[in-house]
């Protein structure tokens, strides 16, 4: 039974090795967003509320307020460790028998609709075997090719024009991930947004070491690292917003005053409507035509992984 161990979910408070991570993604994501972002544009005061209006969210020309959102699930599709993983495969930087590990757990990921922290760590363990010896500056430029070719067409429409309402307000959005922070960067980037706090892995003179600097940001890491990178930036987060599908991010959520259940699992649906948070899911009928996404496409995907996975799982040596 104990190879089903990562089938159980797991609740962890923070720990020393959270703050570590938490800490080393927030001066990460804001040394690459300095070094690549242009200037940030600061709009002009908010126009004044017509008495007994609704408050306009989110609030244009609030430079004490950011959103953070979550990327597995919420802002894209499936996970973005998996489908670097495949990218990699095809790069041929490891074998099939690995990558029918890679397909098995994305299947996994797709139905199950949840993050397990021991499944998702399991997989990054995979993914660290993988670059050990590799340089940063080469994994960089294969995950700018691996972003097109895998992952571009699984942002949600509409978690992204949420993102884009902030942008808009002039706020900063990062996102928030356990995926590598170079991956997490990379999509950042290509959204157009600020920045990315994610998981940093170790490396010296630029070549990967395959050890994590602490622990995959990754549940109360998550919140760690909005929180440290709240107070370097100088953010009020009770002005902020947070965005996720997982319970596992139910830290990082209660963080902030605005937070938001994206595609949420079953336990953050229950905690968002106890806790009166608000939720959005794009994934059913009716919420998929208001974002251009066919239902059918989304079952499509679901029994494509799943077939994939399983013909693969059958064929490995």
């Amino acid at each position: 039974m104990a190879a089903l161990g990562w089938l159980t979910p797991r609740r962890r408070s923070a720990t020393a090795r959270s703050v570590l991570a938490g800490e080393a993604s927030a001066e990460a994501a804001r040394k690459t967003a300095q070094a690549e972002a242009p200037p940030f544009p600061t709009n002009a005061e908010p126009e004044p509320e017509a008495e007994g209006a609704e408050p306009e969210f989110p609030v244009p020309g609030d430079d004490l307020a950011a959103a953070f959102f979550d990327l597995d699930n919420t802002v894209m599709q499936g996970a973005a460790i998996f489908h670097f993983g495949r990218g990699l495969y095809k790069r041929e930087f490891f074998r099939r028998r690995e990558l029918a590990r890679f397909a098995w757990q994305q299947a996994w990921f797709r139905l199950a609709g949840v993050e397990d922290p021991e499944h998702m760590q399991d997989a990054r363990d995979s993914a660290l075997s993988i670059v050990k010896g590799h340089k940063v500056s080469e994994l960089m430029s294969i995950g700018e090719e691996i972003y097109d070719e895998y992952m571009a067409e699984r942002i949600w429409p509409g978690t992204r024009a949420l993102a884009q309402a902030h942008l808009d307000a002039g706020q900063k959005v990062w996102l928030v991930t356990a995926a590598p922070v170079e991956t997490a960067t990379i999509i950042a980037r290509r959204l157009g947004l600020t920045g990315a706090l994610g998981t940093v892995a170790e490396s010296v003179d630029g070549i990967y070491t395959g050890r994590l600097v602490g622990e995959p940001l990754h549940g109360p890491a998550k919140a760690e690292a909005v929180r440290a990178l709240a107070a370097a930036e100088d953010l009020d987060l009770a002005r902020c917003a947070a965005y996720s599908d997982s319970h596992n991010d139910i830290p990082m959520l209660s963080l902030v005053g605005h937070p938001y259940a994206i595609n949420p699992d079953t336990k953050l649906r229950k905690h968002a409507r106890t806790n009166d948070w608000r939720l959005r899911d794009y994934r059913t009928g009716r919420k998929a035509v208001k974002v251009g996404v066919p239902a059918a496409a989304g079952v499509g995907a679901i029994a494509g992984g799943t077939a994939a996975a399983i013909a693969l799982h059958r064929r490995r040596k």
